[in-house]
């Protein structure tokens, strides 16, 4: 009996190590199915768009590529594939939830109410929510927007913010609703909306990249400072813990700065042009003190 006792916690010992190593959540997943997938936005420039060739490109992209080969390094899995999914702003946490994709790679507000349902990675940019009109319009802050039509994509937080600033103010606006940033920006271009309201460096890429760049000017006035995280799943503490290493790393050794002048102080496809958009003092902050707070 001694002699099986002995065997037994001998045999507890070598097991238990083993199950520590063996990866689980997110990273199982991956390994399972011999594949790891992105989810990625299709107009969300420069952090997720498609390019000339219909490519997914941004700066969102360049740091999932980066976490992609430290899950292959994890798993020791030098072939893992990568299949990209688009998504829209209203699906990705959907998608994220049933398993459909592993990591969003595109611009997401890190917020207090999403973190009930997704977590999110260390901050990799931080942006303010503002509005972009006609150069000539007579609109400087968000009260003189008031019973104009305004256009907010779905699901954004801008929606909520302008709300909260609408009923702060006493004043109302005519909502324009639009599926993505694209249809929103299109609203606004065609005159069927004064404003488009989103975050600042969203409106700065579509500017940049439409027909008529001088025709438009983002107003000072701004609702909220927020922070940028790649969404993953909640409760994978693992996964998790590899995503923020990764971008901790290269927060470290100057890459992410290196990756954010390329897209935000440099000509970008399609058209080359240049957002001359310097990284923001909160941002500055971010990358010397990480972390995950959200708004």
């Amino acid at each position: 009996m001694k002699r099986l006792l002995s065997s037994l916690m001998f045999l507890t010992a070598v097991a238990a190590p083993a199950l520590a190593q063996t990866p689980g959540g997110t990273l199982a997943k991956i390994k399972d199915a011999g594949e790891i997938r992105l989810g990625h936005r299709d107009v969300s420039v420069p952090f997720s768009y498609l390019d000339d060739n219909q490519k997914p490109v941004g700066f969102a992209m360049d740091l999932c590529a980066r976490i992609v080969d430290a899950v292959k390094d994890e798993l020791k899995l030098p072939t893992l594939q990568t299949r990209l999914q688009p998504i829209q702003l209203s699906t990705q946490i959907p998608l994220i939830e049933n398993g459909t994709i592993d990591i969003v790679c595109g611009p997401a507000t890190n917020t207090l109410e999403r973190q009930k349902v997704v977590a999110f990675s260390n901050t990799i940019f931080v942006s303010s929510i503002r509005a972009v009109v006609r150069k000539d319009a007579p609109i400087k802050t968000f009260e003189d927007l008031k019973d104009r039509p305004v256009a907010l994509t779905t699901g954004s937080t801008s929606i909520t913010l302008l709300l909260a600033r609408s009923q702060e103010k006493k004043f109302e606006v005519k909502q324009v609703l639009s599926p993505d940033h694209a249809a929103s920006f299109l609203a606004l271009t065609t005159g069927r909306s004064d404003a488009f309201v989103m975050d600042d460096i969203l409106l700065a890429g579509l500017i940049a990249s439409s027909q008529t760049p001088d025709n438009w000017r983002i107003i000072d006035d701004s609702l909220r400072t927020e922070p940028y995280g790649l969404i993953i799943r909640k409760g994978d503490p693992d996964f998790k813990a590899l995503v923020d290493k990764t971008l901790g790393a290269i927060m470290k050794n100057g890459q992410f700065a290196e990756l954010y002048a390329k897209w935000f102080t440099k000509p970008i496809p399609p058209k080359n042009v240049n957002l001359n958009f310097p990284m923001p003092a909160p941002l500055k902050d971010a990358v010397a003190n990480p972390n995950d707070r959200g708004v």
